[in-house]
């Protein structure tokens, strides 16, 4: 059975002027809508069986278990689902059950999550394909001065699993400020530190065009700002962060030679270095980079709540003369080594938005290195 208008969908290929084959184009989005429709069934199928289960549990009104203190502090999508509607479910009376079939755990402080978005942002693999155009690129075409812009959509899902509205996050290598505007997205406080007031200064270029309460920023190096703290401790007044996202420039990285898509479009292949300035982790080696970058871990706990996190983005090198440069498996150990701080596990973001290059042909194997990879620590108590 096919559900495609084929004479709407050939105009609308006219009109967007796309050449090609069309009949396998048919052929794909027939099947792609086939498979959509596969899933719901699937997905209705699974909630049914929820459901059932659900009714079988014993259920009272949320209104006549919890105290008025209690119900203020639940999360908003509770409340806009009608709290009179809602019921505590189970012998605990931990669970809250929404008139959506949504359930929350009145002991999660954590986050804001229902149990089923905890348990997707569990995936180990995040697949992407961000848009860098219109309003889904998030002032992408403002962002895009700086060599490696971190997506908010990205960070703001990141953000929205360690914390909970109106917490703090601490991102010290802001660069044009993926993080905050990702913490602005969902009603986060966040603080930037970048080396570069360019930088600083796109990141206020977007939030404005997006119309997003501007975070607060401070240009200056991060290690210094942080084992001083005076400007950080006036930020937090009594609070402390229970996020720290940082997205750190690896070693001289960087400031190397480009290759692949570079050579392929027939573009520049100098270095892109964040700045050209001696402070900056960007321009270090990878063994004095790595020493530098403990120490700004170790000053940022100060101001990590027990039990904060610590999210670090890296990607690994291409192996070379021998060295399998698995630069995240070198800054897991030492990070895992500072006391107070436990290793909790690994995400890997795969950005399918990257173009792929031949490398190596026609002679050996060299990986396009689309992902990086996700690093997650926690503060002990």
């Amino acid at each position: 059975m096919s559900f495609l208008d084929k004479k709407k969908l050939e105009q609308h290929i006219k009109d967007k002027k796309i050449k090609g084959d069309l009949s396998k184009l048919f052929s794909d989005i027939e099947k792609a809508n086939n498979k959509l429709i596969q899933d719901f069934k699937l997905t209705y199928k699974k909630k049914k069986r929820v459901d059932d289960i659900n009714d079988k549990k014993e259920k009272k009104p949320l209104l006549k278990i919890l105290s008025k203190e209690q119900t203020k502090i639940l999360p908003d999508w509770i409340k806009k689902e009608g709290l009179s509607k809602c019921f505590i479910m189970g012998n605990t009376s931990k669970t809250i059950l929404t008139p959506s079939g949504k359930k929350y755990n009145l002991d999660n402080k954590l986050n804001d999550l229902t149990g089923g978005e905890w348990s997707y942002f569990l995936r180990s693999v995040i697949n992407t394909r961000y848009s860098t155009q219109g309003e889904e690129s998030y002032a992408h075409d403002i962002r895009k001065i700086h060599p490696s812009p971190k997506p908010p959509q990205l960070m703001r899902d990141i953000i929205k699993f360690f914390t909970k509205k109106n917490e703090l996050v601490l991102d010290y290598f802001m660069g044009v400020g993926g993080t905050l505007i990702g913490a602005s997205l969902i009603e986060r406080k966040a603080l930037g530190i970048d080396l570069s007031s360019k930088y600083i200064n796109a990141y206020k270029k977007a939030s404005k065009k997006l119309n997003l309460n501007e975070q607060i920023t401070i240009k200056g190096d991060s290690l210094d700002l942080l084992k001083n703290g005076k400007e950080i401790k006036k930020f937090l007044g009594k609070q402390k962060f229970s996020l720290i996202a940082i997205d750190p420039p690896y070693g001289d990285m960087m400031s190397r030679e480009k290759t692949g898509e570079a050579m392929k479009k027939n573009q520049s292949t100098k270095s892109t270095p964040f700045t050209k300035l001696n402070k900056d982790l960007g321009n270090m080696n990878w063994n004095d980079f790595l020493n530098q970058f403990v120490k700004s871990i170790k000053y940022s706990m100060n101001f990590l709540k027990d039990r904060g996190h610590i999210v670090v983005f890296i990607k690994d090198l291409q192996p070379k003369n021998g060295s399998v440069n698995l630069l995240h498996a070198d800054l897991i150990q030492k990070l895992n080594d500072i006391e107070n701080l436990n290793y909790l596990g690994t995400k890997i973001w795969s950005d399918e938005s990257i173009n792929l290059y031949p490398y190596g042909y026609p002679f050996s194997f060299v990986a396009n290195q689309l992902h990086q990879y996700i690093l997650i620590f926690r503060k002990k108590i």
